[in-house]
């Protein structure tokens, strides 16, 4: 398992690094984005959205639970699973984006991933956290199946 802390000192920052991993992450990808309200999740997949290319708004889908952005570099699906119990997420076929039988494979991230009833086989995990006095924090883990070399967009060994 690859794990790399950040500390994002502003919005900012947590788009940069948003749109430093929309650049350099493989078709296929799921991130599981974890943190409170306000924390920057959404900051972080308009980056993400910026980095791969997206030039449509990109927006919480609290009330839609999915929105899917084709026209980047690879497709980004962004779902936020905040309103669901287990069992409302299992209606969503969520699998269909990391299976990449139903849709193109692309980047998806996803909000409140701990309301899945099952994880992907392979995926990252992004925590963010957040301090009145210390700012924001990003804590990327990749999964012992998920290969990520951290010097592509970080300019080190992580």
């Amino acid at each position: 398992m690859s794990v790399k802390t950040m500390i994002l000192p502003d919005a900012e920052a947590t788009q940069a690094l948003g749109k430093q991993l929309g650049q350099c992450l493989p078709s296929g990808t799921v991130l599981l984005l974890q943190g409170t309200l306000g924390a920057g999740k959404t900051t972080l997949v308009q980056g993400i959205g910026e980095g791969l290319g997206i030039t449509d708004s990109i927006v919480s889908p609290t009330f839609t639970l999915v929105n899917e952005y084709p026209q980047g570099r690879l497709p980004l699906y962004h779902l936020d699973l905040y309103r669901l119990q287990p069992e409302g997420v299992e209606g969503l076929y969520v699998e269909q984006y990391w299976e990449g039988f139903e849709v193109v494979p692309g980047i998806t991230v996803i909000e409140w991933p701990e309301k899945l009833p099952y994880l992907p086989p392979a995926y990252l995990t992004m925590q963010l956290l957040y301090g009145e006095k210390s700012g924001r924090q990003a804590i990327l883990t990749a999964t012992d199946n998920f290969t990520l070399d951290f010097s592509k967009f970080w300019g080190d060994k992580g």
